[in-house]
């Protein structure tokens, strides 16, 4: 029997694939930029409505279901209901139903009538509950962003699956970008409005309508400054401010209010800058606290409950109200910036503007948007009219429009035969033929053509407003007097100058008395009242580390630590806890770049012209550098290039007055000079000259300010540099 043959299973080889090159510049237009135009243009920054999408699709949604004028529905249906616009989850559309509620606080005017949990604008942690467990409906205040929304004021799209309509934008009847406040980061771009009064916009908007050449000084005068829904002080500079409302950016100076109760001792803030919240400053005062930087306070703890917002603090006896705030505002985000950026989409493009470019770009939305909402309605009245005159050809003989319809044998011809007999179109006759027989009669058809005359009139006065700018500017004015009539309130955050608010000076608030410090070789740094030194000189200190220096100064003088690396590390000896002898002190090259090590310390009260700093190197040279060549006008922790790197630095003293130097070489060999012969330099980095003459193979490898601790230190004495050492006993 024959055998049939295998056929071979080896893989076919293939010829490579064809490489394609493509620049990493197409290749990020072709795959990141339609990302990056959906995150701007349809997620993170506000339209010229005021809302992002995402505020739009919620909001109409619950506007479709009746939740305007009815009662209250579960939180979970009008999410539901939601996703039929808006696919991107139930979390994410319940999350912005919370911020748009009253309950949430967010907003200076909420569009959504809350009850029950939604958390609060000011508190990180306290969490909203789940949306089962509450209910909404839309506050009557929706009313105005839905003005004209059934009468083709804006443009309708297809949802993402093309089953409904939805708007493009919200025909909002008052300029609701600058009213709510609204936040997003995009790609490459972020949006950060603030919000203002409602009354002043309207005023601001409605003087702006009249007078489109208004300067920016004079709409300062009508909306004077923002307005947020947590209240609070805001710190007006008019010349900053005027720079916000022309370029739409630029920071907000917010300061939290307080009461203080003498009674008990205590301070109660009671509004806190919209831009932080209650447990961001409680952590910082909890931890200046910790440090002992705020011994005013003995207590400090989150007292919210249903009457609002309240941080209690307990004060120690003695304490100023006054001067413990101005601190806490320096120290703490109780007073805070708000960093405005006015970037809104203004026909699909991004755009960042001042206050009277946004309003003008509302203005011309609105415009348009009653414009239409008029055409909408002329060409109601002009159908209406156009009946109402087919019905009164009638009454020029009813009893041929009976006997017209009696005759007809044919139900579908009865309008053809209308049209004939009283010359009329097919829509006037389709109307006259659905009229019961009980109203073909004189009087139902007199009653209704007198409406001939109304609509006609109400048709010409449509086409004046519609064909003039003037009278559409002047009917969103009115519209615009009427909303701040019926759902303005007073400003919430209060308004304080510069000038009279206290200003915080570190110096005020720091406890002063006497100090000795301490440094070791290892870099151990202790700071020791005089009392805790009474009686116990004797400092502990780690196996082979010994003390370096000591300065005796004040708890209010300037700390500035020397490394080897060029670099000084300026703080502030109230910064550091008093220590025992029995510790081992603050670790100081912990604070500095890895790999560093402390060469002195410099206690500095004042940055006198007449105190230097003497700078000895190992190549035998030195410098002297005045004390306020390292004075800085901002509080910089940090000083890099603080002296000469051409060669390391063996030590440093502060001259206050001459003193004398011994300086050894390697070879022990010694020179002791007066530093009146070392030049002083005003650049921080020059190398200085030659102090000490060396031979090829020797350094420098100590210096002191304390000859006498050297056994025949005066027979090195020298009165002129550079100098040869003398040999050291």
């Amino acid at each position: 029997m024959a055998t049939r043959k295998k056929k071979s299973t080896s893989p076919v080889e293939l010829p490579p694939a064809p490489i394609t090159v493509q620049p990493i510049t197409e290749t990020v237009e072709k795959n990141y930029m339609p990302y990056v135009m959906s995150v701007i243009v349809s997620r993170a920054i506000p339209e010229i409505d005021g809302f992002k999408p995402a505020h739009r699709k919620l909001l109409y949604t619950m506007y479709k279901m009746g939740l305007l004028t009815g009662g209250r529905t579960k939180s979970t249906n009008v999410v539901g209901a939601t996703m039929k616009l808006n696919p991107h989850g139930d979390a994410a559309i319940y999350e912005t139903m919370v911020r748009l509620t009253r309950g949430n606080g967010a907003l200076l005017h909420p569009f959504i009538d809350s009850k029950g949990n939604f958390g609060k604008q000011y508190s990180s942690d306290m969490a909203y509950a789940a949306s089962r467990y509450t209910e909404v409906k839309l506050d009557p205040f929706c009313a105005e962003i839905f003005r004209g929304i059934d009468k083709n004021a804006v443009d309708m799209q297809d949802n993402y699956d093309a089953t409904s309509k939805e708007p493009v934008l919200l025909p909002t009847s008052f300029p609701n970008i600058l009213v709510s406040p609204n936040m997003g980061i995009a790609v490459g771009m972020a949006s950060r409005i603030c919000s203002f009064n409602l009354g002043e916009i309207c005023d601001g908007t409605i003087e702006l309508l009249k007078n489109p050449d208004i300067t920016t000084d004079e709409l300062l005068d009508i909306i004077k400054a923002p307005d947020f829904s947590g209240g609070a002080s805001i710190i007006y500079d008019r010349d900053a401010m005027k720079a916000i409302y022309e370029t739409g950016e630029g920071p907000i100076t917010l300061r939290a209010r307080y009461n203080y109760d003498k009674s008990e001792n205590r301070i109660e803030i009671i509004e806190i800058p919209y831009s932080t919240t209650i447990e961001i400053i409680l952590k910082k005062i909890t931890e200046m606290i910790r440090l002992g930087q705020l011994r005013e306070v003995s207590d400090a703890r989150n007292e919210i409950d249903l009457q609002g917002f309240k941080l209690t603090l307990d004060l120690k006896r003695g304490t100023d109200p006054e001067k413990l705030m101005t601190k806490l505002f320096k120290k703490t985000t109780l007073q805070d910036n708000f960093s405005c950026n006015f970037n809104v989409l203004v026909d699909g493009s991004p755009r960042v503007m001042g206050i009277k470019e946004i309003l003008n770009e509302w203005i011309k939305f609105r415009t348009e948007c009653v414009r239409r909402e008029l055409s909408y309605e002329l060409d109601r009245k002009g159908e209406k009219l156009h009946l109402l005159i087919g019905l009164g050809e009638i009454l020029l003989d009813i009893d041929k429009a009976i006997k017209i319809v009696r005759e007809t044998e044919k139900e579908a011809d009865v309008v053809k035969n209308l049209m004939k007999g009283f010359k009329i179109d097919e829509v006037q006759a389709e109307y006259i033929a659905e009229i019961k027989l009980r109203h073909f009669n004189r009087e139902y058809i007199l009653e209704r053509i007198k409406e001939i005359k109304t609509l006609q009139d109400e048709i010409a006065e449509l086409r004046g407003v519609i064909s003039s700018e003037a009278k559409l500017r002047r009917r969103i004015a009115q519209q615009l007097a009427e909303i701040k009539k019926k759902y303005a309130v007073p400003r919430k955050t209060q308004i304080i100058y510069e000038d009279t608010s206290r200003e915080y000076k570190e110096e005020e608030y720091i406890e002063n008395y006497n100090v000795k410090l301490i440094l070791t070789s290892e870099g151990y740094f202790k700071k020791m009242t005089l009392q805790s030194l009474r009686g116990n000189d004797e400092q502990a200190l780690k196996p082979g580390d010994k003390v370096i220096q000591t300065i005796d100064t004040e708890n209010t003088a300037d700390l500035l630590f020397i490394s080897d690396a060029q670099k000084i590390y300026k703080m502030k000896v109230s910064e550091f806890s008093p220590k025992k002898a029995s510790e081992l002190g603050d670790f100081i090259p912990a604070k500095f770049d890895k790999g560093e090590r402390v060469l002195a310390m410099m206690a500095i009260k004042k940055y006198d012209e007449d105190k230097n700093f003497v700078f000895i190197f190992e190549n035998g040279k030195g410098v002297k550098i005045p004390v306020s060549s390292y004075e800085t006008k901002v509080a910089r922790k940090k000083l890099v290039n603080a002296y000469s790197d051409s060669s390391p630095a063996v030590a440093v003293f502060c001259e206050e007055k001459p003193m004398d130097i011994l300086i050894i070489n390697s070879a022990k060999r010694a020179i002791l000079i007066n530093t009146k012969l070392i030049p002083k330099k005003t650049t921080r980095t020059s190398s200085g000259v030659s102090l000490f003459s060396l031979k090829a193979d020797q350094k420098i490898v100590a210096a002191t300010a304390d000859p006498s601790s050297y056994p025949g230190a005066e027979k090195c004495k020298k009165i002129k540099i550079p100098a040869t050492g003398s040999a050291l006993s």
